[in-house]
């Protein structure tokens, strides 16, 4: 359930990073949502409690490392390429890459669980990838090996990101999100000042701001938790289950169409979280 809650906020935060990312570039964005939520988690964080070692600060400072490329070459992709390629590619090392990987360090979900995952990991396929849009044109750029090369990059980053936070040990509080938090500002605000784009996002955009930067410290709160009580195999897929969340507000907000394979994608995201839960 501590999965779900971070699938739900990640999907938030995507959707409302996305529509401010109209009205400002993803990276000005992110240059002030970073920052703020590194300042959040520290004024919780002595609440929190928790033991503060070198192990659990390290692991945190690696998340955060890796995820701050990740958004960084995630999004280069989408500017380069073709989202119905790029976004359910990424999506499926996302959550593909952490079940390989607790799989291999010996975890073993039990027969209802695994089929769980597999469907998850279809779900996650299919919502996340765009109906309308097709390949290669001017107006839809072609999957180029530069592309490819980035959207590997992007989600073997941000499957890394899961990882990173499954190897925090337990008893350390908020405190591995301190160091997640101001690892991935470094990066942002290093790749901000490196392309000459370091700028913050309008006033208007203030709100937005603030509230993916709760949403950031609320997600991975839950996530890092949720991987101190559960297996790296399912609890990695149903995090990455969150682009149902953000598909389910642009239909409901904006108005946006969605293909069949989209509503299908739904549907397979709510049956792999009931079998993946009740299996546990």
């Amino acid at each position: 359930m501590l999965a779900l809650v971070a699938a739900v906020g990640y999907g938030v935060s995507d959707f409302l990073g996305g529509v401010a990312s109209r009205r400002a570039t993803a990276l000005s964005f992110v240059v002030a949502s970073y920052p703020l939520s590194l300042v959040i988690v520290l004024v919780i964080a002595p609440f929190a409690g928790g033991d503060v070692t070198a192990e659990s600060l390290v692991w945190g400072a690696a998340s955060g490392l890796f995820g701050g490329f990740a958004v960084w070459w995630f999004y280069r992709a989408l500017a380069s390429g073709p989202m119905s390629v790029v976004s359910p590619v990424t999506a499926l090392l996302v959550a593909g890459i952490p079940v390989l990987a607790g799989l291999v360090t010996g975890e073993r979900p039990g027969p209802l669980a695994g089929i769980g995952i597999v469907v998850a990991l279809v779900a996650v396929v299919l919502v996340s990838r765009e109906s309308h849009e097709t390949v290669g044109g001017d107006n839809h750029p072609a999957f180029t090996i530069r592309v490819a090369g980035l959207t590997a990059a992007g989600g073997v980053a941000f499957a890394l990101t899961f990882i990173s936070l499954d190897q925090v040990p337990d008893g350390t509080g908020l405190w591995p999100l301190v160091f997640q938090r101001l690892s991935a500002t470094a990066v942002v605000w290093a790749v901000a000042v490196a392309v000459r784009q370091f700028t913050g996002p309008p006033r208007m955009l203030y709100p937005h701001v603030v509230a993916v930067a709760l949403l950031d410290v609320v997600s991975n709160a839950a996530m890092m938790f949720a991987f101190q009580g559960g297996m790296l195999s399912l609890v990695s897929v149903v995090g990455a289950l969150y682009p149902a969340a953000t598909v389910l507000l642009a239909l409901v907000v904006l108005g946006e169409r969605l293909g069949r394979g989209q509503y299908t994608g739904m549907a397979l995201a709510c049956v792999s979280v009931a079998m993946i839960t009740s299996a546990t």
